[in-house]
């Protein structure tokens, strides 16, 4: 397991941008993390190194957002589902495994319905405002 502190958001955005380096076609990252943890921050970092120009919003209420840069990201939100019944009910396979990199906020409720090389970042806010990011099951370069 990789861990790191961030103790602002321009610092979260900075580790996404060196994750999103590091992503190849097919990648999925289960996003985890309470309220406002900071699992859209970066993915900011992350579509920026994947060179998107769009500005990234959380998928809460659209469930999944697509952009297009370098290869597509999509940007998934479970949060209003019930589970990984409906997860597979929104004809999300195509993009599981598809040519781009998924990454799904709140992948809690649905990890029974993702492949086992699924990359897990688990964002957890600090006390004093940083935040502890714990990446696991990373197969891809070492992040520097």
């Amino acid at each position: 397991m990789l861990e790191f502190t961030t103790k602002t958001s321009e610092e979260t955005i900075e580790l996404g941008f060196k994750i999103g380096q590091k992503l190849k076609k097919g990648n999925i990252i289960a996003m985890q993390g309470t309220l406002a943890a900071g699992k859209t921050t970066i993915t900011k970092g992350i579509a920026k190194a994947l060179e998107i120009t769009d500005t990234i919003t959380s998928p809460t209420f659209c469930l999944i957002s697509e952009y297009y840069g370098k290869m597509p990201l999509y940007h998934m939100d479970v949060y209003r589902l019930e589970g990984s019944e409906d997860f597979e009910n929104l004809g999300t396979e195509d993009m599981l495994y598809g040519d781009g990199v998924c990454i799904i906020e709140w992948s809690e409720k649905i990890m029974d319905s993702l492949p086992k090389e699924t990359i897990i970042i688990n964002i957890q806010p600090q006390d004093d405002g940083s935040r502890k990011i714990q990446i696991s099951n990373w197969n891809n370069d070492p992040i520097n």
